[in-house]
């Protein structure tokens, strides 16, 4: 059950808060070579002259590096905080993607090389920014509005940024394009590292555990599902290039990556505008098993106004989704790991993208375009299964909760000495108890 947001208490609340506005900004930007990395590798191995395979293989070992690389640098940001680790690996990755654009796909193992740092050091400002939401904006309702809205601008993003790299590869070419879209990547980091709230942030006080934030049974089920959600996506991505290759119109490819991003833009501004009732576990669930089901008319490939009809609904429940899974991370994170946490989430997605892109480019030469739109319903109902599987392990955390009378520092820090503890168990930023993970040494 919903019921409406409070007056005047929704994105504008949010966006009004100081320093908002610039990181949520400043992250999109940064986050435009992201983004966009597999549809701008896609058109420019074609361009190149390579094979739906070749362009499949590069965007797999792209998403493959961005995942190992997400939480390792999450991990650092936690430890070492945002700028020491976010403007370095931003300038890195470009690089990386710079040298793609200057090599092409002659040499194949400079090619890869190329992909695979740029992914690897692509910088973790989605986790980074909902760490910081806390400390900006305070009540844990502006926290999970402002989760609602970052899904909201992040399909803002990928409906503008296609057609971006649409418009820069008309005007000049598809490295020019590469290089462009990395250098305002970096532009974008370095303004949310310079900004107040990422320059005094600090992580929690976090146990020492190998595993770090994977020591959460409700995290890795959450995961395990989003890794599917990811796929379905990313096999999208290479079944659109073959769309477009078909109707002979590269523009077309640009406008259904567009209509997906715009329906789930559209779907995240409906969901982010409603207090929702219940467990956001139990509502993932139906959230996603609606993505599937949208997936599926995918297959039936018809003409482009009708495609890109059916591109805007197969996006709607995207952003949803997300946003709910940002509540259940929340939820689910061991005290201290708050960007690990978030940046696993970006990594497992990946990983399901850059397979889904492996498979379907291969699938889309055998059977046709209709079997690369068929993996992206498959995985999304795959995704849902694993929900329903799971749903002991991604139970509702324990209903035990500190009573708290100070107020908690930036990051999440710990409240004063007159905090009252009624469960020994690790809390998460948001003060919603993690059973099962006993306070010990702290790292």
């Amino acid at each position: 059950m919903a019921t409406e947001a409070t007056a005047n208490g929704g994105y504008l609340d949010i966006l009004r808060a100081p320093h908002a506005a610039r990181l949520l900004t400043g992250t999109l930007v940064g986050r435009l070579p992201n983004g966009t990395g597999p549809i701008a590798i896609t058109v420019f191995t074609r361009a190149e002259g390579g094979s739906y395979s070749l362009a499949g293989g590069l965007i797999a070992a792209y998403g493959l590096a961005t995942a190992i690389g997400q939480p390792l640098l999450g991990r650092a940001v936690d430890l070492k905080g945002q700028p020491r680790v976010q403007l370095p690996a931003a300038v890195i990755s470009a690089l990386g993607m710079a040298a793609l654009a200057v090599t092409g796909i002659g040499n194949l193992f400079l090619a890869y090389a190329a992909v695979l740092v740029a992914g690897l050091f692509t910088p973790p400002l989605e986790g980074g920014l909902r760490a910081l939401w806390p400390s900006v904006l305070g009540r844990e309702d502006r926290v999970h509005r402002a989760y609602a809205l970052d899904a909201v601008a992040q399909e803002i993003m990928f409906t503008v940024g296609p057609l971006l790299l649409t418009v820069l590869v008309a005007l000049w070419s598809p490295a020019s394009a590469l290089v462009v879209i990395n250098v305002l990547g970096v532009l974008g980091a370095l303004s949310v590292v310079l900004s107040e709230p990422s320059r005094a942030w600090r992580s929690a006080p976090r146990e020492a555990h190998w595993l770090g934030a994977l020591r959460s049974p409700g995290l890795l089920a959450l995961l395990a599902s989003f890794f599917f959600v990811g796929l379905a996506l990313g096999s999208i991505t290479v079944a659109g290039v073959a769309y477009a290759d078909d109707r002979g119109n590269e523009a077309v490819y640009g406008w259904l990556m567009a209509a997906l991003g715009l329906g789930a833009l559209v779907g995240g501004v409906a969901y982010g505008a409603r207090r929702w009732a219940g467990a956001p576990e139990r509502r993932l669930r139906v959230l996603v098993l609606l993505l599937a089901v949208f997936y599926l008319p995918l297959v039936l490939v018809p003409g482009p106004v009708a495609m890109t009809a059916l591109a805007a609904l197969s996006g709607v429940f995207l952003a949803p989704a997300i946003a709910c899974a940002f509540i259940v991370v929340d939820r689910h994170a061991p005290r201290g790991t708050v960007t690990e946490a978030f940046s696993w989430l970006v990594t497992t997605f990946g990983v399901g993208a850059a397979l889904g892109s492996a498979v379907s480019g291969p699938a889309v030469e055998l059977a046709g375009t209709p079997a690369g739109f068929a993996v992206a319903g498959a995985g999304g109902f795959v995704a849902f299964l694993v929900l329903l599987a799971t749903g002991r392990v991604l139970g509702p955390p324990a209903a035990t909760r500190h009573a708290v009378s100070g107020a908690t520092g930036s990051g999440g820090a710990a409240a004063g000495p007159t905090e009252k503890k009624t469960h020994s168990s690790e809390n998460d930023r948001n003060e919603a108890v993690e059973p099962g993970f006993s306070a010990g040494s702290q790292a």
